[in-house]
């Protein structure tokens, strides 16, 4: 299969390359695409070396498959015309989420909702991502009602640019600033713009999202997003309130059993999900499993991911793998 990544020298175009080596996807030719100030430079993918392409003769190649990982207004402007060449293109940006008529898929979660008319899908925010891989389970045997929460975002989400400022302050280096503010020893409580309504870009992703991935307008979500000086993942402190009452040993199993789900809840051996034990793991990590005492019906849990893997990468790989089990890629 010809596989197009693009956006290729990224944060998550790096992760994307290791992932697809990783799992073994069957790559016949690579065809990694940058910006013109990359073109001509190397990459190594399966031992092999390959010169990165522009976007021209990208689609010109005609991949089967193109997994885009970079940015909205390039992914606006390009995907159509991969797709247009009969390319399938997963992509990572936001531009295409919330489109009526394109697909926004968690495969653990709604993978079924694929078809081989598919040319363009969308991958969701990483955020997302790892919270419905666990609201999903439980929303199919409790119903969910509402949903608050928090999230503790790590540098890796905003990109190189973040990772070089955290470090800089760190070795008390000047430089070019990812953030209105030192990330160093602070939390800053906003990711992405400042929307009319008060709540951020990336809050409303997360309550709009939620919604089309589990196919339920009627689960109200509320988030604040914060990032932190970490690297490894994203933590989500979540407060799921359903329409049923749960059995804690019952909602534990439910979790364990659950695709893509590790269980991490024995308090009395500090066993709890971290970004530090998450990081470069596929998994979503849930513990602090516990009712919440205000309440009736509501349950509290954190949950931790790798942003940069099930968050992008390898999220969009598996919706790839999918489509080629069923037949909805060639072969």
């Amino acid at each position: 299969m010809k596989v197009a990544v693009v956006g290729a020298t990224g944060l998550v175009g790096t992760k994307m390359l290791q992932v697809l080596e990783e799992r073994n996807f069957p790559v016949s030719t690579l065809i990694p695409v940058a910006s013109e100030r990359s073109v001509g430079k190397e990459i190594v993918f399966q031992g092999k070396a390959y010169t990165i392409i522009g976007m021209e003769n990208a689609v010109a190649a005609r991949p089967d498959l193109a997994i885009f990982s970079a940015g909205g207004s390039t992914s606006l402007e390009w995907a159509p015309k991969f797709a247009a060449a009969g390319t399938t293109v997963i992509d990572n940006s936001s531009a295409w989420r919330m489109d009526p008529n394109k697909k926004l898929v968690v495969p653990e979660v709604n993978a079924h909702v694929l078809t081989s008319a598919d040319k363009i899908i969308a991958n969701p925010n990483c955020s997302t991502i790892q919270m419905v891989v666990v609201l999903k389970p439980l929303h199919d045997r409790y119903s969910i009602k509402r949903v608050v929460v928090s999230t503790y975002q790590s540098v890796t989400g905003t990109g190189v640019k973040a990772v070089k400022q955290l470090f800089n302050e760190r070795e008390k280096v000047e430089g070019e600033m990812a953030y209105k503010h030192p990330i160093d020893l602070n939390a800053i409580p906003h990711i992405d713009v400042f929307l009319d309504n008060g709540y951020t870009k990336e809050e409303m992703k997360m309550v709009n999202e939620t919604k089309k991935i589990m196919g339920d307008e009627g689960i109200r979500v509320t988030a604040t997003t914060v990032r932190i000086p970490v690297m490894g993942g994203h933590s989500e402190s979540i407060n799921i309130e359903f329409e049923q009452d749960f059995d804690l040993a019952e909602l534990r199993a439910l979790l364990a059993a659950a695709p893509g789900v590790v269980v991490q809840d024995d308090v009395a051996n500090n066993i709890y999900p971290m970004p530090l034990t998450a990081h470069e793991k596929d998994e979503t990590f849930v513990g602090r499993l516990r009712r919440d005492e205000t309440q009736p019906n509501t349950l509290n849990c954190w949950v931790v991911s790798d942003n940069l893997r099930k968050g992008a990468a390898t999220n969009a790989v598996q919706i790839a793998e999918y489509m080629l089990q069923r037949g909805l890629l060639p072969a």
